[in-house]
């Protein structure tokens, strides 16, 4: 399945007209778009990428994006929907975020209520904020394994391995690593990875430096966090900043 680029505003395909029980083909909105997944996995193709939506990952499609997507037979698909013209939306292209807590229960006490507003300036701040760099992070289901991310999303750094994880919570760690690719579709090394740069984003915000984000976010040498940083955001920390405050300076 491919997306089709040739689309414009004029020609794009409206989803209430094409949507099937497995999904709908390549079309486009007038509108952005938030996808949450609270039950089973929905796919997202969109320029080029698939993006595999959870109850922990949601999807942003910016208006006019051609986009299509699989359904898994049993999932539950919350959709919210934002006027481009009364939104401005910080992302050009479909961009996965991390649902919190809060935002997941703000869109499930939409979900029940019987006549939930649109357009409403307060969900879409609610549902925009956050870090917009931060990587998605899909969170696992199981006890043992959830145990450790919700440690792991307390305290970064800790620097404890699978094993001794495993140790702690009475299971194995082939269990524990396990039911971390299994339930988040990640190894428990890159999904702490992932954890620990996210964490480290606000710090670099804050203008604390690059030695100094790297030990508190729990990387044992600086230079595997510039490593680690460039191979998933594609420019080292001080790049980052730099790119970020020259984004904020006023124009002259």
């Amino acid at each position: 399945m491919t997306g089709n680029s040739s689309l414009t505003p004029d020609t794009a395909l409206v989803d209430d007209d094409f949507i099937a029980a497995g999904g709908h083909p390549t079309h486009a909105h007038d509108f952005h778009q938030f996808l949450y997944v609270p039950v089973g996995g929905i796919v997202v193709h969109a320029q080029g990428r698939d993006h595999e939506l959870s109850a922990s990952v949601a999807l942003w499609v910016p208006a006019w994006l051609p986009h299509s997507a699989r359904f898994g037979s049993e999932s539950v698909i919350v959709v919210e929907t934002f006027d481009p013209d009364d939104h401005l939306l910080p992302y050009t292209a479909a961009t996965p975020v991390n649902v919190t807590d809060a935002q997941r229960r703000l869109l499930l006490g939409r979900m029940r209520s019987s006549d939930p507003s649109e357009n409403d300036p307060a969900v879409f701040a609610a549902l925009s904020a956050g870090h917009r760099d931060c990587l998605p992070l899909p969170q696992p289901t199981s006890e043992a394994a959830r145990s450790v991310a919700l440690a792991l999303g307390r305290e970064p750094g800790d620097p404890r391995t699978a094993t001794e994880w495993a140790e702690e919570l009475y299971t194995s760690s082939t269990s524990l690593r396990r039911a971390f690719r299994t339930e988040t579709g990640l190894a428990f090394s890159e999904w702490r990875t992932r954890l620990r740069l996210n964490h480290s984003l606000p710090l670099l915000a804050q203008g604390q430096l690059v030695s100094a984000v790297a030990a508190r976010v729990g990387f044992v040498s600086t230079n595997g966090y510039i490593l680690a940083f460039r191979r998933h955001f594609g420019r080292t920390p001080g790049a980052y900043v730099r790119e970020a405050e020259g984004s904020r300076a006023p124009a002259a």
